[in-house]
């Protein structure tokens, strides 16, 4: 019989929620921007909110009206077209960029600083073995997470992002610095786009499986109590986000004096807590920094193994997850840089559709032509994240006729997407009503339920 999760649980699942959702990005963005937004700080932190903690919630809610994971976000679409975005998102989000930048940013911040003199790329290697080694440690079980992380190292590293937002706020080392380029000119709409860099909506889809699943673990089955319970847990871990991404950009914008010219914001936040308290400032990063690249670490490869082997019941688990983990520990010593800079036109690519599908899905019951409205919409999405994909690349202007777009609102701002998909969705919605809906992915596929 299906019961909502008592509060310890529920406590539980949004501070599991909140490791799952701070890994790498989310440390290593925010200060930057905020060196950089300066005195508009709070409108560019404003925007950051929407995309960073507003619209991971959203995804979350969106699993129980999807009743699974990313593969019932796309039910709507066509089968094929569901599973290539659910591979790509579990690809590009596990080990091929998402995972592998938790190991190297845990490095790069909480690692490297003390151990200057041994030679960078053994150091590395031998890390990331060590981290990828105690990822699949604690990944091997995947019910118990909720214990392991939701009410262990969850507390523990709010205490010590606790301490983090006592030094930043009572002893700031400078006044607010100076705005620099585009956050002058549109910081709200600049603070947005940075939001993307998080991949929190991305991970919200992505952790899909694993939540519902652990859900149905606490004997939570019916959807109003999955409802009820991920809205509370999601909601726990936004508040947590938010105060974490507020106390990361006020940082930054009061960091000019100790970190002129930083080249990252893990540049900005290492050379700032070493400023503030020294030794133990830097001890306090690693811990913080560590923990939460490790849990997300767990939790994205939890998640994309079971929904492998949900996928193909053929594979199973522990080889699944151990071939993930291999791979991340391969990719991870790249480098931070060469990792960033390959996938960052992927992010600008995916995630107008990531979040069409994640707002289509909390009104797809209100839609009369649901199929109709997924599928043109999410072509738009897609068609203008590829356009920003390319801007970022520098090759926007060689592709022939792309000046016709230039008289599409926003697209300059890099949000052409938002009023095409929202014509779409007005024109689906007047016209004809579908006889039946059809849910191919998640029925056809034996996906993500």
């Amino acid at each position: 019989m299906s019961r909502p999760l008592n509060t310890a649980d529920t406590l539980g699942l949004g501070f599991m929620l909140l490791a799952f959702f701070l890994g790498a990005g989310n440390w290593i963005f925010p200060p930057m921007a905020g060196q950089q937004a300066g005195h508009e700080v709070l409108p560019a932190t404003l925007g950051f909110l929407i995309t960073a903690v507003g619209l991971p919630l959203l995804g979350v809610i969106s699993l129980a009206a999807a009743r699974g994971g990313l593969a019932q976000l796309g039910r709507y679409l066509p089968a094929g077209a569901s599973l290539l975005l659910a591979l790509a998102i579990y690809i590009v989000m596990v080990p091929g960029f998402g995972i592998p930048r938790t190991a190297l940013v845990a490095f790069e911040m909480g690692f490297k600083p003390f151990f200057t003199e041994v030679n960078q790329d053994f150091l590395l290697a031998g890390f990331s073995l060590g981290y990828f080694s105690l990822t699949f440690w604690l990944a091997l079980n995947p019910s118990k997470l909720l214990n392991r992380i939701g009410k262990f190292i969850a507390p523990l590293m709010l205490v010590l992002i606790a301490v983090l937002g006592y030094v930043v706020f009572t002893a700031p080392l400078a006044p607010i610095g100076e705005g620099q380029g585009e956050f002058v000119a549109t910081p709200f709409t600049k603070g947005f786009l940075e939001g993307y860099m998080t991949m929190d909506l991305l991970a919200a889809m992505l952790f899909g499986v694993l939540i519902i699943n652990t859900l149905k673990d606490k004997g939570v089955e019916a959807q109003r109590h999955q409802y009820s319970s991920l809205i509370l847990g999601g909601s726990i871990a936004a508040i947590g986000l938010a105060c974490v991404y507020i106390i990361l950009f006020y940082m930054g914008a009061t960091s000019h004096s100790v970190a002129p010219g930083a080249a990252n914001g893990g540049e900005v936040f290492t050379l700032y807590m070493s400023a503030s308290m020294g030794l133990g400032g830097q001890l306090v990063l690693a811990f913080v920094v560590g923990l939460a690249c490790l849990t997300t670490a767990v939790g994205g490869t939890s998640a994309c193994a079971e929904y492998f082997v949900e996928r193909w019941p053929k594979l199973s688990y522990r080889p699944t997850l151990f071939v993930l983990v291999a791979i991340c520990t391969l990719v991870a010593n790249i480098g931070l840089s060469a990792l960033i800079g390959a996938f960052i036109p992927v992010l600008f690519a995916v995630y107008p559709l990531a979040i069409v599908l994640v707002l289509l899905n909390l009104s797809a019951k209100w839609l009369p032509a649901p199929t109709r409205t997924f599928c043109w919409a999410a072509v738009f999405a897609l068609l203008f994240g590829l356009c920003d994909a390319a801007r970022f690349l520098g090759i926007l202007d060689k592709i022939p006729g792309i000046e016709l777009l230039d008289s599409v609102p926003l697209f300059d701002l890099g949000l052409g997407w938002v009023v095409p998909v929202l014509l779409v969705v007005v024109l689906t919605v007047i016209g004809p009503r579908e006889e039946a809906p059809t849910e191919t992915s998640a029925v056809q596929d034996n996906g993500d339920s």
